[in-house]
């Protein structure tokens, strides 16, 4: 993880003041790992330090905080009775408006109590730009450097139905996820699209499979199956790093059948998993959310499932 600025953009321009609280350093055990960050507005926040009474205590001071920027230093057990029993540094800082655009660099480098940049940091800064390297989140020597954080993951949903909007609920909210979300018109889509997600209303959606990453990650579950089919149809001509249908296997099975006479062969075909999530969990749209959710963040499951499959 890294600076999410695009969050934090965000929440400024809902809320205006924003603080964001981020953990700097660590000593033994702690509830999260350095660079992890939660944003506290008046009557809210979001994202999370950890740790219960840590992240209760930190909000509560965050909002009352005047300085702009304020380093604070936490025993978790004897001072909050935690069982981590480690130390943590958090780093405070006000954000608005003019401050928020200020942001515009990758890494994000500043000082906890003032002064000229040093030279350890300046050198890590010129490692990291001149091999291309994000640097690990870090306090050195009274400057906190984080990388800005960017999505690694790029994930095309093809459909806002109600399974649609179910997944966009679960996985809109994780950090290394892209999402494009297209359907075929804008009165598909709910009024309100959460931060992170770009809809797409588009009257021939396959049309845009081309514009797609080669190695982005597809989720086909539109209202049509005529319209599914040309997407897989798409998708197999086009490239991709993962592709699901929602469907049974007897709709996979008339798709594998469709998909041989369109020319593809039964290897191409295979790469294309249906069904997608776990049929355990039942048919209701946020349980079959959660399975295909869980299915896509395990890639290295997909891999031996895949092998299982062709076996």
């Amino acid at each position: 993880m890294g600076f999410d600025r695009e969050a934090l953009r965000e929440a400024v321009k809902i809320h205006g003041r924003v603080i964001r609280v981020v953990i700097a350093a660590i000593k033994g055990s702690s509830p999260r790992e350095v660079g992890a960050a939660m944003l506290v507005w008046e009557n809210g926040q979001s994202g999370t330090i950890g740790g219960g009474t840590l992240e209760f205590q930190a909000a509560e001071a965050a909002r009352s905080q005047a300085a702009s920027i304020r380093q604070t230093h936490h025993a978790l057990g004897p001072d909050m009775g935690q069982c981590c029993g480690g130390a943590v540094t958090l780093l405070s800082e006000v954000y608005d408006v003019k401050a928020v655009e200020q942001l515009n660099d990758t890494i994000i480098a500043r000082s906890a109590s003032g002064g000229d940049m040093p030279l350890s940091v300046k050198r890590l800064l010129a490692q990291a730009r001149g091999q291309g390297v994000k640097p690990d989140p870090q306090l050195i020597d009274g400057w906190m450097v984080e990388p800005v954080h960017e999505p690694t993951r790029n994930l095309w949903i093809w459909g806002a139905g109600h399974v649609g909007r179910a997944l966009v609920d679960v996985l809109s909210p994780l950090p290394d996820l892209a999402i494009t979300w297209v359907d075929t018109g804008p009165e598909r889509f709910p009024d309100v699209i959460p931060s992170g997600v770009t809809p797409v209303p588009a009257a021939k959606p396959a049309e845009l499979v081309r514009h797609a990453p080669r190695d982005a990650e597809h989720l086909v579950l539109t209202y049509s199956h005529n319209l599914d089919l040309e997407l897989c149809n798409r998708l197999l001509l086009h490239d991709f790093r993962f592709a699901g249908l929602i469907g049974s296997a007897t709709k996979w099975a008339r798709f594998r059948s469709r998909l041989a006479a369109l020319g593809h062969t039964p290897e191409q075909i295979g790469r294309i998993t249906c069904p997608i999530g776990d049929p355990a969990l039942g048919k209701h749209p946020q349980m079959i959310a959660v399975g295909v959710a869980a299915q896509i963040l395990r890639p290295a499951r997909q891999n031996e499932r895949k092998k299982d499959l062709s076996a």
